[in-house]
């Protein structure tokens, strides 16, 4: 993606399923497989259940701040640390610096790193113990990549309040969801996605709803609206 339509071309395609890396739209595509699912947070139905309540009363005291798309040692450090502590083995902790760089600076769209700091002390700044980048989009935020301080027993469930500090933060500014990603059902990794409701997923026909009653291990969809993109709308971004 690049150009003066980059920004609408993600919007776009984020509406049907696909990802951002870079400059880079994907979307997985296997053969006989529909397994990875896209998911998205409906903002304003939200409310936070009793365990969300505890931690943002936990965390009320953080210093969060949207800050542009440059990388840091200090976030490239966090970022090392949760990939070895949470994801072993993985391809990500191959990363250098100039890696994370890339991945965070080299946006063609509205994209924020939302720092998540303890209070300072002596007037400097907090520890970062949590980071999120993330696009704005027309319709919602989209959450790249989020990393925090795996080994800090003081702030258990930093994961999820950043989703939920997300989702708050798109309450606010009047957006209608909070893009998660990939769910795949049976997956333990993927699970949390799921805890946040309302909640819709991609199929076929559009975006259909999860049902409230329904348990979290086998969500089932009932339809909603269908906001497939037509082609034309995709092929209307590139007009002069």
């Amino acid at each position: 993606m690049s150009g003066t339509h980059a920004a609408e071309l993600n919007d776009a395609l984020g509406r049907i399923g696909f990802r951002r890396s870079q400059n880079v739209a994907y979307r997985p595509s296997c053969a006989d497989c529909s397994a990875c699912v896209s998911v998205r947070v409906v903002a304003d139905g939200f409310k936070p259940n009793a365990t969300q309540r505890k931690l943002i009363k936990r965390n009320s005291d953080l210093v969060i701040t949207a800050c542009k798309p440059w990388s840091t040692e200090e976030q490239y450090a966090l970022l090392q640390s949760y990939l070895h502590a949470r994801h072993p083995g993985g391809g990500m902790t191959e990363m250098d610096e100039i890696d994370y760089a890339d991945m965070v600076e080299h946006t063609p769209v509205d994209s924020y790193v939302i720092e998540y700091r303890e209070p300072s002390v002596n007037g400097l700044p907090g520890k970062l113990i949590g980071a999120c980048l993330s696009d704005r989009q027309d319709d919602g935020l989209s959450m790249i990549y989020s990393f925090f301080d795996p080994e800090n027993e003081q702030r258990p469930g930093m994961g999820n309040f950043i989703i939920v500090d997300h989702i708050l933060r798109a309450q606010k500014a009047g957006l209608p969801y909070v893009y998660l990603g990939y769910w795949v059902e049976g997956s333990q990794r993927m699970q949390y996605k799921i805890r946040y409701r309302p909640l819709e997923r991609l199929g076929p026909g559009g975006w259909t709803a999860f049902e409230n009653g329904q348990s979290d291990s086998a969500p089932a969809p009932s339809p909603v609206r269908n906001t497939a993109i037509e082609p034309k709308e995709l092929s209307g971004l590139f007009r002069k």
